[in-house]
């Protein structure tokens, strides 16, 4: 496939333009003309990228970009990076917010699926667009057999679990990758429990004192979801060979 015909094709799908996002989404490294093997990654680190090129891949998609909005000199180990794609004739595509907010293939609505909410719909604020996902447990878990879920579905148990709120989950948001400072946001809509991804100290009483049930499912385990996805949607549409590189970080 055209290169160029499928960076426009995944620019549309994924709703760039309208997504205001500190990454630099898109095409971020111009590859070869003719992509027939699409590899996917979580992240860009030299891995991902020495993985993509050793499996023939032409280009790289990845939540994680190389660029943002600060400007990066080609020094150390950005240069190693960048040149492991150049020279091994791989090009690399960023989506970031863009593939946690989308409604057929993103990370939340993934999310969403795979735990079985009822009544999905948008949910959680950020830059003025909702990136996560809202729903209905029914019947209603214990909080023991929705980490039962998370597991079966993510493949690694949750960093950790906050349980302060109702002894079953009713009401879930899911909001994939850093977004534990949307708690508020949960309580406000009536939720009790928050499925998102990393932790850190200052979220104990957060959680606590908002009565909320909080998983922290691991940023890197929420945000395989996209991507996954993504290969599928662009297998099943357009022929193109995929593979999902998993180099994962613990966190």
């Amino acid at each position: 496939m055209n290169r160029r015909k499928l960076v426009a094709y995944l620019d549309t799908y994924l709703r760039l333009a309208e997504i205001e996002d500190v990454s630099q989404n898109g095409l971020q490294v111009e590859g070869p003309e003719e992509v027939t093997k699409v590899a996917f990654a979580v992240d860009s680190c030299l891995t991902t990228f020495q993985q993509a090129v050793a499996a023939g891949a032409q280009l790289l998609i990845v939540h994680h970009g190389l660029f943002w909005s600060s400007p990066l000199r080609l020094t150390g180990p950005h240069f190693r990076r960048v040149r492991t794609l150049i020279e091994g004739g791989c090009g690399l595509y960023a989506a970031h917010l863009p593939l946690d907010a989308h409604p057929q293939v993103g990370n939340n609505a993934e999310l969403a699926r795979l735990l079985d909410l009822r009544d999905v719909h948008p949910f959680g604020t950020y830059h003025g667009v909702e990136i996560g996902m809202a729903g209905l447990l029914d019947p209603p878990l214990e909080i023991p057999a929705l980490i039962g879920r998370l597991i079966q579905t993510l493949g690694t148990p949750p960093v950790r679990v906050l349980a302060h709120g109702p002894a079953e989950a009713t009401r879930v948001a899911c909001i994939s990758g850093a977004a534990a400072e949307m708690m508020d946001q949960v309580e406000a809509a009536g939720l009790d429990t928050y499925v998102t991804g990393e932790t850190n100290h200052v979220f104990f009483h957060q959680a606590a004192e908002r009565s909320l049930n909080v998983v922290f499912a691991g940023h890197y385990a929420t945000e395989t979801l996209g991507v996954k996805a993504l290969a599928r949607h662009l297998e099943e549409r357009f022929g193109l060979e995929t593979l999902f590189l998993d180099v994962p970080t613990g966190m």
